[in-house]
């Protein structure tokens, strides 16, 4: 079966191209950013039309931070909407049996029931500082559904928590918080710094995924899942911001005091799935959180130089 993992390069794409190579795909088709242009329609119906994938992952999008979408929201919505646009049209254009849409948990609203259940989406106001790329996920939710609902094309979405592990984004400005904490303590420990200062008050609560669990059920759900139902991602526990520090920091080896600066914005209070629908399903995450950050570290050791402003 020909395979066409979009965003091959990123976080979620290696890790699911990592998980189908362990299962014995050996036909796979990874692009670059420099042979295929996700934002351009003509080369992504060239591509499809040539190649005819049978099965599609889309992970490629433009992902970030607080900082990232605060400062950059043309962006992140253009960006996003005009990839998923291309691919999702040109998949069913050109025979694609089957597709599977990465979402985000920022689609939810702001202050959502916890934990947030798959039906809670559009029922609320979102978080401000990354609605933009919330926004264009919902999009693409809504652009699967639709297909399938027109056209009988089956794609399915899923809806990660907050994901990290091998070949993230450690880069300050543009980030996610499990990264950056790691860069951060790494690097004050090597400074031989008395404190760290986290962003905001350490109070909101989130939870995180490995990346490597994430690919492990979008191909468990790709096997065995047909539906317009979006399916939530996660572990279904949470822990502080304050508390993930004190992780980190203890992995790290950082033995200094960790502060606060409630002056910058803490965003969405609280952001933790409800995963029985995947559980229903019969699929589990398995990486423990501790372990995860332990293992990721030792990947940033050891690719810390070129990953440093990825």
């Amino acid at each position: 079966m020909k395979i066409y993992i979009a965003g091959h390069r990123g976080l979620v794409g290696s890790a699911i191209v990592r998980r189908l190579q362990a299962l014995g795909a050996d036909n796979l088709l990874l692009p670059g950013r420099e042979a295929l242009d996700l934002t351009s329609q003509e080369q992504v119906e060239r591509f499809f039309e040539r190649e005819r994938p049978e099965q599609v992952y889309l992970a490629a999008a433009k992902v970030g931070g607080i900082h990232a979408n605060d400062t950059r929201p043309a962006e992140f919505i253009r960006d996003n909407l005009v990839i998923e646009t291309n691919v999702i049209h040109a998949a069913w254009r050109h025979g694609v049996k089957k597709l599977c849409f990465l979402g985000s948990s920022c689609i939810y609203p702001k202050f959502a029931p916890q934990p947030m259940r798959e039906d809670v989406l559009l029922t609320g106001a979102l978080e401000p500082t990354n609605e933009w790329y919330a926004i264009a996920k919902i999009a693409g939710i809504k652009l699967c559904q639709a297909y399938r609902k027109q056209y009988g094309f089956d794609a399915i979405s899923l809806m990660p928590t907050n994901l990290y592990g091998p070949g993230d984004n450690f880069d300050l400005t543009s980030s996610h918080v499990l990264p950056a904490l790691i860069r951060r303590f790494h690097e004050a420990k090597q400074r031989g710094d008395a404190t760290m200062t986290i962003w905001g008050t350490g109070t909101p609560k989130r939870e995180f995924l490995h990346v490597d669990d994430l690919a492990e059920a979008a191909v468990f759900l790709m096997d065995g899942y047909s539906s317009d139902a979006i399916v939530n991602v996660g572990v279904g526990e949470d822990l502080s911001i304050l508390e993930l520090a004190q992780l980190v920091a203890r992995v790290v080896g950082f033995e200094g005091a960790i502060d606060t600066d409630p002056s910058k914005p803490d965003g969405t209070p609280r952001k933790l799935l409800d995963v029985s629908r995947i559980h229903g399903l019969g699929w589990r995450a398995r990486i423990g959180l501790e372990e995860g950050v332990r293992s990721t570290y030792a990947w940033y050791l050891q690719h810390a130089d070129e990953r440093r402003g990825a």
